[in-house]
């Protein structure tokens, strides 16, 4: 009996982010998320599981299999 590839692959997650089934590496910090997604932190607002993430925490929380994650761009105008 053999596990279906996304189950099998410790390297990849699953998230949903905007709404949207995501494939990920693991083992990313928020920051390192937003990087890979090439976003930047300081433009951004970031919400995992329900709850405002601290910017200046981006760099220690992890980005877990399972997160349903929401980020929001400001956006400047005149």
């Amino acid at each position: 009996m053999t596990a279906s590839p996304r189950t099998a692959d410790e390297s990849i997650i699953e998230v949903t982010l905007n709404g949207e089934a995501r494939v990920l590496p693991a083992g990313l910090s928020l920051a390192a998320m937003l990087e890979h997604l090439g976003l930047d932190p300081r433009k951004v607002a970031v919400e995992r599981n329900l709850e405002i993430a601290a910017r200046s925490a981006y760099g220690e929380i992890e980005v877990k299999n399972g997160d349903r994650l929401e980020i929001v761009q400001f956006v400047g105008g005149g």
